[in-house]
């Protein structure tokens, strides 16, 4: 099962397209290296207050996907720089 979450973040404390680089550097590589997961940011590359994350996981089954992105969701929420905004999940 894979499992596909898109959600798109609005960052507040940004002030440049650097600062929002650096933001999401270091909550996609912490992201990574605590969940089995891959995360990329995958639209509004040139807007300094708002990006969207695509995050996948392969599993056994749609429970332990389902659960690994909840986790993985989780854990970008505790960031205090930003707030998640639409978030929509595919599963194949």
């Amino acid at each position: 099962m894979i499992g596909y979450a898109e959600c798109e973040w609005h960052l507040y404390t940004s002030q440049s397209l650097k600062a929002k680089r650096a933001v999401l550097k270091r909550a996609l590589t912490c992201l990574k290296q605590k969940y089995n997961v891959s995360a990329a940011e995958i639209d509004f590359q040139d807007e300094w207050k708002h990006a969207k994350i695509a995050i996948v996981t392969v599993s056994s089954s749609r429970q332990a996907a389902e659960r690994e992105l909840s986790h993985a969701l989780k854990f970008l929420d505790s960031y205090p720089d930003w707030e998640r905004g639409e978030t929509i999940y595919e599963w194949l």
